[in-house]
């Protein structure tokens, strides 16, 4: 039985010679079994062996007391009576330790050494007790690894100008990865399963061939541990209505790419705070884009359209349908709704609805118009637009109704 884990050996002693510990464990391998050739009556050792000893040390069994009130952090501390040392352990798989400790005990109790599972006492490899890997730079083909797999320990791959035209399924299975970085490839679609990386803050695809950006993704684990991605230089012209559930974003970088329009729903990125759109074909902004507060936004190089707000786009209907009766009163009294409930059809008209500016929400009757918006009003740090010096763009905005049009100054919409 073995254990790859963090250990420190602690005198118990020391305090009464009024030393103390050096108080750092050490990556080790913990193992429990018996020396080679000992015969079968033999007694069980512990043995612990690092990187500087990979012997180890060896002791035998004598366990005073046991200390697992954190095991499920992988947490633990063997007491022995001779030598007076505590054994503690860290940083080890919960499940492993478990096993282990129960392996120790069954010992401690007196079972059968036939009935342990116990290893051979041998001197450690070079690869058991070395830090685990965290960190992966990979930046041309020939230094990309084909025959063996990636460190498990693995928190932060970076596989640039690989020519990679896909995602390695050895890559979705890194739990502990936290930073991807794909960069420079020619990675046409993005697998679902990166959504199992539970632990993924950072994802950087830039400069690849991507054409879309799965909704799958944006309703994975993605939505609660995703902070930075990175899509620009691909050729991406939408992003899906999903997107915006990513709600952990803090950075979203989509220059160079064709974008048509940016996601409906873009205000419900709260904690988005540094948004570059540079070099795509945005003729507008969405209604929502105003919710945002940004620290840094660049929409340099669009080709934003020129606002006409006194030419609305009356798309009105008098008297309402039913359908949109009902469909307002869902999302303005916040009524649960889902495909168990609605056909799928309803369900995505309902997530695609406008926002007047009264705040009630309106489905396909409505008063469109666009007017221009000074981007200090969103971002505390603008970049230039154009090459004229301008931090103004052109926003749309919904009416539900003919008071609210009326009862909205043009004059205050010009200056929004």
């Amino acid at each position: 039985m073995r254990l790859q884990c963090e250990v420190e050996v602690v005198s118990r002693l020391l305090p009464t010679c009024g030393l103390r510990g050096r108080g750092r464990a050490t990556r080790a391998l913990l193992s429990l079994g018996r020396p080679p050739g000992r015969a079968r009556g033999g007694g069980v050792y512990l043995m612990v062996c690092t990187a500087r000893d990979r012997v180890g040390a060896r002791y035998k069994e004598n366990i005073e007391r046991f200390f697992t009130r954190f095991v499920e952090e992988g947490k633990a501390t063997v007491r022995l009576r001779e030598p007076a040392v505590d054994v503690c352990l860290s940083k080890a798989n919960a499940s492993n330790l478990k096993n282990f400790l129960s392996a120790v005990r069954l010992a401690h109790q007196g079972t059968d050494i036939g009935a342990l599972p116990l290893s051979t006492l041998v001197p450690a490899k070079n690869s058991e007790v070395e830090k685990p890997k965290t960190k992966m730079i990979i930046t041309s083909r020939r230094d990309y690894p084909l025959t063996k797999n990636f460190p498990y320990s693995l928190e932060h791959l970076q596989a640039s100008y690989c020519k990679l035209a896909r995602i390695d399924t050895r890559v979705l299975c890194l739990k502990k990865l936290r930073k991807l970085d794909l960069s420079h490839n020619h990675i046409k679609q993005l697998p679902a399963t990166i959504g199992d990386l539970i632990c993924l803050q950072e994802l950087i695809l830039h400069d690849n061939h991507l054409e879309s950006f799965s909704g799958a993704l944006c309703s994975s684990t993605l939505q609660k541990s995703l902070q930075f991605l990175d899509l620009s230089q691909n050729k991406i012209k939408a992003l899906p209505i999903q997107f915006c559930q990513l709600q952990e974003l803090v950075n979203l970088k989509l220059d160079d790419n064709e974008l048509i329009r940016l996601p409906f729903k873009i205000g419900q990125l709260y904690h988005l705070r540094f948004l570059s759109a540079a070099r795509n074909k945005l003729p507008f902004l969405p209604n929502d884009f105003r919710k945002l507060c940004l620290e840094n936004l660049d929409l340099f190089g669009n080709p934003f359209e020129q606002p006409n707000p006194l030419v609305p786009n009356i798309q009105l209907k008098i008297p309402l349908t039913l359908l949109e009766c009902a469909a307002r009163a869902t999302i303005n009294y916040r009524i649960p709704y889902g495909c168990h409930l609605l056909p799928s059809h309803l369900c995505k008209d309902l997530e695609v609805a406008k926002t007047c500016q009264c705040g009630s929400a309106c489905l396909s009757s409505f008063i469109q118009i666009t007017v221009t918006m000074n981007l200090h009003h969103v971002a505390h740090t603008v970049v230039l637009v154009d090459n004229m010096g301008g931090t103004e763009a052109p926003i749309i905005c919904y009416f539900c109704s003919l008071d609210c049009y009326s009862h909205c100054s043009l004059c205050q919409l010009i200056k929004f």
